[in-house]
């Protein structure tokens, strides 16, 4: 149970052409593969977005470090100026 065999799928085939007729199962098809395209270029968009936020991320990561090394720095040299 849950299978399709080769019967139920001339059978939904027979069902489509009756239902909707020879002329517009080309159109049902090509609207449903630009659906399928569709959806697939919104999947790597939303993956592409995921990759931009993470490098941004990293680099923003990256610049709080050197601005934490450079206070150190700059706190070292000011308490050997002091002493």
């Amino acid at each position: 149970m849950g299978e399709f065999s080769l019967t139920h799928l001339l059978l939904l085939a027979l069902i489509f052409l009756i239902f909707f007729g020879p002329s517009r199962l080309p159109q049902l098809g090509q609207s449903l593969g630009k659906a399928i395209r569709g959806f697939k270029q919104g999947l790597n968009e939303i993956d592409v977005d995921a990759k931009d936020i993470k490098d941004t991320h990293q680099q923003v990561s990256h610049q709080n470090q050197q601005q934490g090394q450079n206070v150190a720095q700059a706190q070292k040299t000011t308490e050997t100026h002091n002493s």
